[in-house]
């Protein structure tokens, strides 16, 4: 069963408990009243608890943005659907959850906090969900000042300080292609062995197996492949123009 048809399963929102697990049995309410009669739902284990937790923290969140500039565009549900590998029989679903994320009067950083918790100590996962935020809000060739707003306060409660948050930001933003020193978390006057180090750092945490591993599920593999991708072409630029072998 893909992540989309177990964050809607009914018992997914009971094991994930918080604000998050909340609005999960609010929009299951349906499938959680036909378990009660005796059918039963999915079974939810510590890694799919991870899963879930990311893939609804991304639709809430996502929700959440879309309320900063008053409207959720075209070009952004499609590159909901596209990157996340949401199938055709799970769109109603997830799109439930987003809706009632969307209108509830819960502010985002409750959610946001319950992120930040699950995954504390773990960067790379809170950066991808930082990252998928970004993808959405890009989707129609621009960032709204709202929305950066609303991603660097996200940011703030996930515990990146604005160094972490620009390298984000200009990943998808820069015009000419994000700083490779900046994408290896470096400046130009790092040493060639701390950019060595730097690049490998990355490439074990960010590594599409080992972000799975702890919690980023499947669905959100291309995701993983682009940040992996970035990190790749900015040592390989740094390498060329400090002929480094």
């Amino acid at each position: 069963m893909s992540i989309w048809g177990k964050i809607i399963g009914g018992t997914a929102g009971f094991a994930l408990g918080g604000p998050l697990g909340a609005i999960l049995g609010a929009a299951a309410g349906h499938v959680v009243d036909k378990i009660k009669g005796g059918m039963r739902g999915p079974q939810i284990g510590g890694h799919d608890h991870r899963q879930i937790a990311f893939a609804t923290g991304v639709i809430v969140l996502a929700a959440k943005m879309a309320k900063v500039d008053g409207h959720v565009s075209r070009d952004e549900i499609n590159t909901f659907k596209r990157v996340f590998h949401i199938p055709p029989g799970e769109e109603k679903n997830v799109g439930r959850i987003f809706d009632m994320a969307r209108t509830s009067s819960d502010g985002f950083e409750v959610y946001a906090r319950q992120m930040a918790t699950m995954f504390r100590g773990e960067r790379a996962i809170l950066e991808g969900v930082l990252e998928a935020l970004y993808q959405i809000a890009m989707a129609d060739g621009e960032l709204h000042p709202a929305e950066q707003d609303y991603l660097k306060k996200v940011a703030h409660i996930f515990g990146f300080a604005d160094v972490d948050f620009d390298r984000v930001h200009h990943a998808f933003t820069a015009s000419n292609g994000p700083d490779p020193y900046e994408q290896l978390g470096l400046t130009r006057d790092a040493s060639d062995e701390e950019l060595k180090s730097a690049h490998r750092k990355l490439s074990r945490e960010n590594h599409p197996d080992t972000l799975i591993a702890k919690g980023m599920p499947p669905e959100f593999i291309e995701q993983a492949n682009d940040k992996m991708a970035r990190i790749n072409a900015a040592w390989d630029q740094i390498r060329k123009e400090r002929g480094i072998r």
